[in-house]
């Protein structure tokens, strides 16, 4: 079997070398430059194809298109994407003699789109997974070829769940491989009714908005803790990264949980929130 494959991160990288332990042919990968703005603390797909002697290319969004021809000469058998940032045009999708497969951070038909490891820790799930689906021109929206589930802990940040992630994802691959190989697609419907939508998420998203529940301020915190960029918020006029939290210690009894915001008490520092209850800052510096 033969392949094109576009990738980026953790999962990229692992994915690419389950395929290849599983002997795919992979004919070009196709990837994402680095951003000098962004804090790369993930795997490179970029390094893995220069050591594995893989041919690969960096196209940005504009000229995907233009790559058509070069993947329509390939004739892959399947084309994969794990982790790649944009859109695939269907042109491409369309050179794939037998499926074009994604894998997304979810457990589809929940969390379709952006960041879907933040968005679940930030809407306080207890468990999220990866799926392999069949791509369609609507992101996220094909049937579903396999799925893995991964459990989240009650203080477990973005990082800690995306290394889950990434392994449930090498799981759905290997699982799922020995079919591909015999070029039988494995498919169930993705319902898109029965699940949810959500965007990319930007650094000034991680403000915290301390008129929130305690719960609510917990799981921003871990679900942009660092590398992430943080949740952030204002005291004695600096902006603060709060990187940790807390929301079973012990209180000092001279906290005001009246009012909303930061306060230090016994060299500890606490946040009050909107219902009125404290959470405790176990970690923060100022922002650079």
């Amino acid at each position: 079997m033969r392949a094109v494959v576009f990738a980026y991160h953790d999962v990229g990288v692992h994915c690419i070398q389950a395929l290849l332990n599983a002997g795919i042919q992979i004919d070009l990968v196709v990837t994402h430059q680095d951003d000098p703005n962004e804090n790369v603390w993930f795997g490179s797909v970029a390094q893995l194809c220069q050591e594995k002697h893989l041919p690969f290319i960096t196209p940005n969004a504009n000229e995907l298109v233009a790559i058509t021809p070069k993947i329509t000469a390939l004739a892959p058998d399947y084309i994969f994407s794990f982790y790649y940032r944009y859109m695939i045009p269907a042109p491409i999708l369309a050179c794939a003699r037998i499926a074009a497969l994604n894998m997304h951070g979810s457990l589809l038909p929940k969390y379709r789109g952006r960041a879907p490891v933040n968005w679940a820790i930030l809407h306080g799930e207890k468990q999220t997974g990866a799926t392999l689906h069949v791509m369609e021109v609507k992101p996220d929206a094909g049937d579903i070829v396999g799925q893995a589930q991964v459990m989240i802990g009650p203080d477990e940040t973005a990082t800690d769940v995306f290394e889950k992630v990434t392994q449930a994802a090498v799981a759905v691959i290997k699982e799922v491989l020995p079919h591909l190989i015999e070029g039988n697609v494995p498919r169930k419907p993705n319902d898109l009714s029965k699940g949810s939508y959500f965007g990319g998420r930007k650094p000034a998203d991680g403000q915290i908005h301390w008129d929130q529940t305690a719960k609510q301020v917990h799981d921003l915190v871990r679900a942009v803790a660092p590398p992430y960029p943080g949740a952030f918020t204002d005291h004695q006029g600096k902006k603060m990264i709060v990187a940790k939290t807390s929301l079973n210690t012990a209180k000092p009894v001279n906290l005001d949980l009246q009012s909303l915001g930061v306060q230090v008490v016994d060299n500890r520092v606490f946040g009050i929130c909107g219902n009125h209850q404290a959470i405790e800052i176990l970690e923060w510096f100022p922002a650079t």
